[in-house]
Formats: structure tokens, sequence, C-alpha cells
């Protein structure tokens, strides 16, 4: 079965490493966010691209949840000391993959390009996507003004509520992005933030009509339990721009573009206003590799046989 993804970071990557364990690797596309891209002390990082890269290559942090396991901090402390910019946590293994991804970019070679040779280097089957190879920014609306998103996520905390989201930059879809999408015999939306992972996938030219023409099944996994996201500000943002945090206000977040939406066991009293999108209910919770499996199963349970 042919599965493409779009996926954010933490979250995301969680779910698509469980997907590769179900279907075979060479058979699942995963187009990432790039609206979360950022520089630090010169190099180019791809938080969401490299969670989900992580994940595939078996390098990521469980416990913490983004980044590679076994990390260690010197090169940032060395950084700070001389007084460079600290703020945004770079691990000394992790600087070495941002390296050889700014030295390409350097010389010309396109985001989709780099990601590719990376995965390869890392002996990923699966085909790893940027959304765009153009630059596109997440740009946060709040009452205290308008941040990157990175200012907000990491440097501020999230802790300013959001009044709206904007994306920067002219972004056509990366090679092989449309391509996945109209030859895809199953589409997922991951459980990632429906406002600053899933819509700035969306932004780029031609993906959501890409998805609105559909002729495989759409799948969308909430990244809600019981109306709260399990990290991340994702039931905050539905709260204040849906109005709710149920499943009907994140099926409202892609009209037209899913035909079920995956929700917990613990939200299985509340999916009344989902209109034409079917639920599925499950426990959605990745706590290890037998709860990825399940959800899996029952996201690629929606496809008629």
């Amino acid at each position: 079965m042919k599965v493409a993804i779009l996926s954010g970071g933490v979250g995301g990557a969680r779910f698509v490493r469980g997907v590769v364990d179900v279907v075979a690797p060479a058979d699942v596309t995963v187009i990432g966010n790039v609206g979360d891209d950022l520089e630090v002390l010169g190099l180019y990082v791809s938080p969401d691209l490299d969670s989900i890269l992580y994940a595939l290559a078996g390098l990521n942090d469980e416990e913490r949840g983004w980044g590679r396991a076994g990390e260690s901090w010197e090169a940032l402390a060395a950084a700070g000391g001389w007084g460079g910019e600290s703020w945004f946590r770079l691990g000394d293994r992790d600087i070495g993959l941002h390296l050889v991804r700014t030295q390409a970019l350097s010389a010309g070679e396109p985001l989709s390009a780099v990601t590719r040779r990376l995965c390869e280097a890392a002996g990923i089957e699966t085909a790893l996507l940027p959304a765009t190879d153009d630059e596109l920014r997440t740009w946060l609306e709040t009452p205290a003004g308008l941040f990157s998103f990175q200012e907000w996520f990491v440097g501020r905390g999230h802790r300013d509520e959001v009044d709206g989201v904007r994306f920067i930059g002219e972004a056509r879809p990366a090679p092989g992005v449309l391509e996945a999408l109209n030859g895809a015999e199953l589409i997922v939306i991951a459980p990632s933030n429906p406002y600053v992972s899933i819509a700035p996938i969306l932004a780029v030219d031609g993906v959501r009509a890409a998805l609105e023409q559909r002729t495989a099944p759409s799948v969308a996994v909430s990244p809600l339990i019981g109306g709260r996201a399990v990290k991340g500000p994702a039931d905050r943002m539905l709260a204040r721009l849906a109005g709710g945090t149920g499943p009907a206000a994140v099926a409202a977040c892609y009209p037209g573009l899913i035909d079920a939406l995956v929700v917990d066991e613990a939200d299985a009293a509340d999916l009344d206003g989902l209109g034409d999108v079917r639920p599925i209910v499950t426990r959605t919770l990745m706590s290890d590799a037998d709860a990825r499996r399940r959800l899996v199963e029952a996201v690629l349970g929606a496809v008629p046989a």
C-alpha cells in the first residue's frame, strides 16, 4: 500500500515510525513541515524534518521527545561562553547533521536533495520530503506582538496565546510532493498541531488542492486525548482559534480534506458535529512500539478491503 503522510515533528515522527513498522518502508512517503526552520549560529536547522529523520533511523531521544539520543551539549555551552546565542538547544551530535546540511545548501543544493542524501546516509528507505524547497516561515500573532515560530515556541516557551497564524513566503511544492499525494492509496495527516505543523504544509502551492481532489481515502489522527494535547500548545490553540478542543474542532481544521478522523477512546462520547467525517475510535497514546502499531492499524483500517 502506498501511503503519503503529512507530518510535523515530535508526535508526527513517532507516528511515522509506527507506520514503517507496519507498512513496507519504501512504500511510505513523508511530507514534512518546514515552516519551523531557522538559522542558529549560522547553521540551517530543520527541526521537524530532523525529528522524523532521527525517528526513522532509530536515533531519536524517546524520553526528551526531540533531538538525538545520547546527546551532549559541549559545543553549545562553549558558544554561549563566547557570547553566542544558546537559547535554541543544539546538541553536539545534532550539530554534525546541521553542518552537513548548511554546507550543501550554501553550495546551492536544494533542501529536498540534501534531505534525501541524509536519509541515504542513515539507511532510511522511506522517502522524506520537505513540503517545499522555498523559504516558508510560520509567524504567530499574539497579544504581545508578532513572533517567528521558534521565537514564540522556544524563546518564549509558547506562553503567549495565539490570535492568528501567518505563513510568509511564496512556496512551491518540493519535487515528489504532489506525485506522492496523487499516487497514494492512503493519505494520512499525522497527530501534529493543525495550525503550526500541518497548516504550513497545506499553505504550499498545490498541496491543499491535491487533498481536495484526492482519489484515495484521507485520514487525520487527532493530536488530542480527552481534549488535551500530549505535548505542546495544540489544545490551547484550538480552544482559542476553533472555539473548542473536541474532535469536531480538530476536523474543522481540515474542511474537505479528510474522510475520517482517528480519536482517542477518551473522546468517544464527544463525536457530535463531525458531519461527513467518519470517526475511528482507538487508543492513540503512542507510549511504546506496540501502542504505535495499534494506532497505525486503526488508521489502515480506514482503507476499504
